[in-house]
């Protein structure tokens, strides 16, 4: 029953993911790649750059896709939906319970208390593709992309799926070490 475990992998992030779709990433890889490995690390990088390239949410793009290599449409179907409910359910009450006590100053904290542990987690998430990335490429490749990404998107303001698009498209390009091996024999 492959649905019912992706339905109730992807409830866990619906249910924890606060702060929304980035949040949710860590949280997708601790479910899809360690716990169920139903993705190597590398699919699962994969994933998220493609899925950030693409229009729209992050937090059902992944589950929509993850579901459906998975499980087929079924899986899809209950991916997507298992990480909607728990966000639409949380949406209604929090929103209901904000706009009544909005002036307490707890519920102000509460949005506020959220920002570093989502902070802390992005920034594992980053250090463990940095680590991937530098023992593919080399840590001075590695180090080069990302202050260049870095200089592009927040210094020139460059969308990122734009990044992710002109690095995939050299990587499609560039010839492989295997075709270089097969020409040379």
């Amino acid at each position: 029953m492959k649905q019912t475990a992706l339905f109730w992998a992807f409830f866990r992030v619906g249910i924890f993911g606060f702060g929304g779709g980035p949040s949710m990433i860590p949280l997708v890889h601790a479910e899809v790649v360690t716990r169920h490995q139903w993705l190597t690390d590398e699919e699962f990088a994969d994933v998220l750059a493609i899925g950030n390239t693409l229009p729209g949410p992050i937090a059902t793009k992944m589950p929509g896709y993850i579901g459906y290599r998975v499980g087929g449409i079924s899986g899809c179907i209950a991916s997507v939906l298992a990480v909607c409910f728990p966000m639409i359910v949380a949406m209604v009450v929090m929103l209901g319970v904000f706009s009544r006590y909005r002036d307490v100053a707890w519920i102000r904290g509460m949005g506020q208390a959220v920002v570093p542990v989502v902070m802390v987690m992005m920034g594992q998430l980053a250090w463990d593709f940095f680590d991937k990335s530098q023992k593919a490429l080399g840590w001075l490749v590695s180090s080069l992309m990302a202050i260049t990404a870095g200089i592009l998107i927040y210094w020139l303001g460059i969308h990122p799926g734009f990044i992710i698009g002109a690095i995939l498209l050299v990587a499609l390009l560039r010839p492989s070490t295997a075709k270089k091996a097969e020409r040379s024999a």
